[in-house]
């Protein structure tokens, strides 16, 4: 089968094989259906060998960064959530469960861009079509990206060019939920506003963005909540 695309890490290297589905997990006692539809993701036990049990709740254009020690398990947190490594528990969008949709539907939904995207196509143009390709025209000028940089091969972008350009992949989806790796760690401050405006705007259209970042700063400057990560679980930062 097909590795399905991906819109920060290429076609689905290193993606977990799905086990059967489980049954979903059961609201607890007294808690009504309702509950589900004011929530645009969650994730209850969702856990690995490697890390976990994590338990979130995120609104619909709410931002929550996560910020902590490199090794500790933010990563792989995102990647759980995106079904790519493996991972028990659930996770829901807008109240339907995960495993209630294919692999490649999921992670259009619940789009994933790692802090080194993936490209599988030799040009940088070629990663885009129809509808993606007109709002990736739109977006280069706002992220300073050239026409010339959009028409070139991925062999000759800089690493910030290739973060901003992944990242207009990943927002040319129009996903309800972004998982951004470290969206902005190789970029100038002044690259750094510029998306961060790009992500204020989709917040503001009610994306949901959970977001790995290294910067305290940029954590409470776009985070509605900040969460650290320590020894594989969550914290209050």
């Amino acid at each position: 089968m097909t590795p399905p695309p991906l819109a920060g890490g290429g076609w689905g290297e290193g993606a977990a094989a799905r086990p059967p589905p489980p049954p979903p997990a059961p609201l607890p006692q007294g808690e009504e259906d309702h509950r589900a539809t004011r929530t645009r993701l969650r994730t209850v036990g969702l856990r690995s060998q490697l890390a976990g049990p994590f338990d979130l709740e995120l609104e619909a254009g709410e931002c929550l960064a996560i910020t902590g020690p490199s090794g500790s398990g933010k990563s792989l947190c995102l990647r759980m959530i995106a079904d790519l490594d493996p991972n028990e528990g659930d996770v829901f969008l807008d109240g339907a469960n995960r495993w209630g949709f294919s692999a490649p539907a999921w992670r259009r939904q619940v789009v994933y861009t790692s802090a080194e995207p993936g490209w599988w196509h030799d040009q940088v143009a070629a990663h885009f079509q129809g509808d993606t390709l007109t709002f990736a025209r739109v977006m280069l000028p706002r992220l300073a990206l050239t026409a010339a940089t959009f028409e070139s091969g991925v062999v000759h972008l800089s690493t910030g060019e290739r973060q901003r350009l992944a990242l207009i992949r990943a927002l040319a989806l129009q996903s309800p939920v972004l998982l951004l790796d470290e969206p902005t760690g190789a970029l100038d401050q002044d690259s750094t506003d510029l998306v961060e405006v790009a992500l204020r705007e989709r917040l503001s259209a009610g994306t949901t963005i959970l977001m790995v970042t290294h910067s305290v700063t940029q954590a409470e400057r776009l985070g509605r909540r900040h969460l650290r990560m320590e020894s594989r679980r969550l914290v209050p930062a």
